[in-house]
């Protein structure tokens, strides 16, 4: 059977409150059910669909990517989302796609697992920017 959608992220973290709050911060997802694992974590949920899940109490690797390069959602609110970047101290590259007017913005999670927001070309960018 063929892969039609993707379901989940799962990231590993030593803190997993931290993580939490901060992509609940950022990319506004909530903390919803979660099975009963017997190890800590929580599972966020985007459009009422758990689609990150943190896990902690386990060894982050080396390099803390590892073979996955990033983790891209669709989002709303260019400024706003640069307002809490910015509040956080969160470094982030703002890009067009080339080719698109989509807007692409890209961060690093606490833990280091980097992160892309894909907003409509009809946003505004950021006052100032200078692409």
């Amino acid at each position: 059977m063929p892969a039609i959608a993707m379901d989940h992220f799962t990231i590993l973290t030593e803190d997993v409150a931290a993580t939490v709050a901060f992509y609940s911060d950022i990319l506004g997802l909530e903390s919803g059910r979660r099975p009963p694992f017997d190890f800590p974590g929580a599972w966020l949920y985007g459009g009422g669909r758990p689609i990150l899940h943190v896990v902690g109490g386990r060894p982050l690797p080396e390099d803390p990517q590892g073979v996955l390069d990033h983790m891209a959602f669709s989002a709303n609110d260019l400024r706003d989302t640069i307002r809490r970047l910015d509040k956080r101290k969160v470094k982030y590259d703002l890009q067009h796609l080339p080719g698109s007017s989509l807007w692409q913005l890209f961060f690093f999670d606490p833990s280091g697992a980097r992160v892309e927001l894909d907003f409509r070309g009809e946003e505004k960018p950021p006052e100032g920017w200078r692409g």
